[in-house]
Order: structure tokens, then C-alpha cells, then sequence
């Protein structure tokens, strides 16, 4: 049975989990949406190979209600269970994400060090919202449970709520806040890929995230043809190609700073 609640009700937004290699990639969806929206991404690379997964964060898959009584850390929570289940099958594992998919992985990655890079696509650290709009937002909240929205990218590939639930966009904002304080917590490597049509995420996002992690290696993209969603935008194949080149980068980079370790730590104990 569809659900009335999700615009393209008919498509497969479930979470997954498709084993492969030993690296593991976690791939988590945005505010309202489903796991639809990194499926094709998350395809792609198990074609290359990985083992692959993605959360159904909670309050999503429902109804915009369920969403507004959700909080930040239960998205965490739903990146969290899924993470350990690729850490458990994995020596190496990947946190990725799609606009609020890409914050929960930062996120993680500020507690997992353990973790080989971020790869965040269209991340919503900050939103194209004016200080008046948030104002707004803030003081609707308690009286309008929702609003609809204006438009939707990536239509008839996007499955998702049809509205904005406003308590879980008040959850967003104080979720950016506290992400932002933990990216120098992030050391990993980190991939940022925006959409230069992207009307939802504030342009300055990624130098955000790029100027605050303790990252060495650290690489922004802009996609010039694509919005939002960019995962299922017609720039997927490139972004494709950007990925897999960073991630085997970044496990290249892990195995040096691994080496690295064990030459200091066998010089460490001749001195000793």
C-alpha cells in the first residue's frame, strides 16, 4: 500500500544494506526525504564493488507529524545503528550524505576518527534563509505545523514529504549549530559536491565546512548544471567520477597516516 504522504509514493525509499567489499560507504538522505534520493549514487559504487548502506532516519517514510516530533539526535541516532552495522561487516568505512544526510555524516565523523572520509553532497550547514525568514520561522512554528513547498527538484525521481514540517526545520537549525562547533573535530578527509543552481543550501556552505574541519585533505566541486538534489541531478555521472577518485584518495592518504603512525610508534619504543 502507498503512502498518500510521500509525493511519488510508487518509488522504493526503504533503507538498504548491499554487501560487497571490505569498504564500507554509508549514505544518508536529507530533511523529508527517503532513502530514494542517494540510492543512485549508492547503486553505482556497490556496482564498483562496496558494500553499501543507507538509513531511514526517523520521522521520515511517515508523515510530516512524525517528522515534528522527531529531534536532531534521533537522525543521529538512525545514522548511528547503521554505521556500526557497516563498521561491524568493514575494515574501512565511508560517511556520506545528501544535504541534512551530509551534516548527520559529519556529524558522526567528529566521533568516529576510526572513519576514512566524508563525502558530502549539497551539505545543509547553512540554508539560503535571510535572518528574517529564520525569525519567521521561529516564531510560526508553534501555530503552523507545516508549510508546503514552493517547488521540488529532481521531480519525478525525488520521493519525499510535500511540505515542510516546521518544528523539524527549527530541529535544522539548532543541528547546524552544533555541527558547526565539531568540525574541528573532523580530521578525515572531505569531499563537498554542490549544485551551483541549488536554491536550498546557502552557496557559502562548503567553505563553511572546509574552513572549519582540521582536515589535511580536503576538495569542494561545483556541479554547474545541477540544483539541489545532486545525486539524482543529470551531473550524477561526474559526480560518480569525482567520488571514486577522492575515495581512493582518501584510503590512500589513511594507509600513509597509518604507516606513519607505526614507523613513530617502533622509533618511540627504540628510544625507550
Amino acid at each position: 500500500m502507498t503512502n498518500p504522504n510521500l509525493h511519488n509514493p510508487h518509488l522504493d525509499g526503504s533503507p538498504f544494506f548491499w554487501e560487497g567489499g571490505e569498504v564500507g560507504v554509508f549514505l544518508s538522505h536529507g530533511l523529508t526525504a527517503t532513502a530514494i534520493e542517494v540510492r543512485t549514487l549508492a547503486k553505482l559504487l556497490h556496482e564498483k564493488g562496496y558494500t553499501v548502506a543507507g538509513p531511514l532516519l526517523a520521522g521520515h517514510g511517515t508523515s510530516p507529524e512524525d517528522l515534528n516530533q522527531t529531534r536532531w539526535q534521533d537522525w543521529v541516532r538512525s545514522g548511528e545503528e547503521v554505521y556500526q552495522e557497516l563498521a561491524r561487516r568493514c575494515s574501512k568505512v565511508f560517511l556520506g550524505g545528501e544535504s541534512v544526510g551530509a551534516v548527520v555524516a559529519l556529524y558522526l565523523a567528529s566521533q568516529h576518527s576510526e572513519s576514512v572520509a566524508v563525502l558530502a553532497y549539497a551539505p545543509a550547514i547553512k540554508l539560503a534563509l535571510s535572518t528574517v525568514d529564520q525569525v519567521k520561522l521561529r516564531l510560526l512554528s508553534p501555530f503552523v505545523k507545516a508549510v508546503p513547498k514552493a517547488s521540488l527538484d529532481s521531480d519525478q525521481k525525488w520521493q519525499g514529504y510535500r511540505v515542510n514540517p516546521l518544528k523539524a526545520a527549527l530541529q535544522l537549525l539548532k543541528f547546524q549549530e552544533e555541527v558547526r562547533r565539531r568540525l574541528p573535530q573532523v580530521h578525515q578527509p572531505v569531499l563537498v559536491v554542490q549544485g551551483r543552481l541549488d536554491a536550498t543550501i546557502h552557496p557559502s556552505a562548503g567553505e563553511i565546512i572546509l574552513s572549519g574541519v582540521s582536515s589535511e585533505v580536503k576538495e569542494l566541486h561545483w556541479m554547474e548544471r545541477s540544483m539541489h538534489v545532486v545525486l539524482l541531478d543529470q551531473e550524477i555521472d561526474q559526480v560518480l567520477e569525482i567520488t571514486l577518485r577522492f575515495m581512493e584518495s582518501a584510503m590512500h592518504h589513511k594507509a600513509e597516516n597509518n604507516l606513519q603512525s607505526r614507523e613513530n610508534k617502533d622509533l618511540i619504543e627504540e628510544i625507550d
